[in-house]
């Protein structure tokens, strides 16, 4: 995001940043906008790159998903969080015992912002994925001007900056990409637009294609054949069923004779992303940062 945009960001959320928040701020979110009159104390998020996010900033909150927790954040969910229903169905039940004055959804829980809504503030904080990287900054500025927590929130902005440049910068010059994605013991690919298209948007990384049909959550159905086909230097691996928690096979579906004679199996050019981060909370700054490390750890090592 440029400096242009996250200034108006902060500006659009300053009246928050006094914890006595005396006049009603309207905050601007994915699905329109709603009032908020005071300082939130008690935050339900439906989301877990939301709860990323606020755990970056050091916001408490009141309310967890049920369902798909990532390894990465386990650690930091309190014990005594209300579990408020999956990723995709959130228990409305749930949210209005724990009595929020803010709730929080995005993609797959953003269905029940009408419903959630009429319960108590609620923000959509969807992020495009043609622009995740300008996206989380973007979150991280509201929540920050939200919370009182704007120098955080533009340390983890300037910190998020300098982890791109610093990939970007590992891949220079390294050869072309593919991000593949297992699920079930089948293959997709990844393309523009896509929960990964920072891999060849924000950091450069040439693709070998032009446009996929990667709507479903398996990518675009591809083969062994492909792979050989297109051939990429590199190959970075999103494993689908490992990030939705249920037992990994990326590695054993991509072992087999065809693709032991691609050029980024012989060269040992094969990055396994993070399941979780990849695949559940990419608009999270905590696991955007960990995947990006994953990535330059990746092109160092082949170096």
């Amino acid at each position: 995001m440029s400096k242009t945009r996250l200034s108006a960001a902060l500006g659009l959320f300053a009246l928050l940043a006094s914890p006595a928040a005396a006049e009603p701020v309207m905050v601007h979110h994915a699905q329109g906008e709603t009032r908020i009159d005071t300082v939130p104390e008690r935050v339900v998020v439906t989301d877990w790159a939301a709860f990323d996010n606020l755990q970056a900033l050091g916001v408490p909150v009141a309310g967890v998903p049920g369902s798909a927790l990532p390894p990465y954040l386990a650690d930091l969910v309190p014990a005594d969080a209300p579990r408020v229903g999956s990723l995709q169905e959130p228990d409305i039940e749930g949210i209005a015992a724990a009595e929020p004055d803010l709730v929080i959804v995005a993609s797959r829980s953003r269905t029940a912002y009408p419903t959630l809504s009429q319960l108590a503030p609620t923000i959509d904080a969807t992020i495009d994925n043609a622009d995740i990287v300008s996206g989380v900054k973007e979150n991280l500025a509201k929540y920050g001007s939200l919370f009182g927590r704007e120098a955080r929130a533009g340390e983890l902005a300037a910190a998020l900056d300098a982890k791109v440049a610093e990939a970007r910068e590992a891949a220079r010059g390294k050869g072309t990409g593919l991000v593949v994605v297992t699920n079930g013991g089948r293959l997709g690919v990844y393309g523009p637009g896509s929960r990964v298209a920072w891999i060849y948007d924000a950091l450069g990384i040439p693709s070998v294609f032009g446009t996929v049909d990667d709507a479903n959550h398996g990518g675009d159905a591809v083969s062994a054949e492909y792979l050989l086909e297109t051939n990429p230097d590199w190959l970075f691996v999103v494993d689908r069923d490992a990030g939705i928690g249920h037992a990994g096979a990326a590695r054993a579906t991509l072992d087999n004779e065809l693709i032991r004679r691609t050029t980024f199996w012989q060269r040992n050019q094969i990055v396994y992303l993070d399941p979780a981060a990849a695949y559940v909370t990419m608009h999270g700054v905590t696991g955007l940062m960990l995947l990006l490390d994953q990535v330059i750890a990746g092109y160092r090592g082949a170096a």
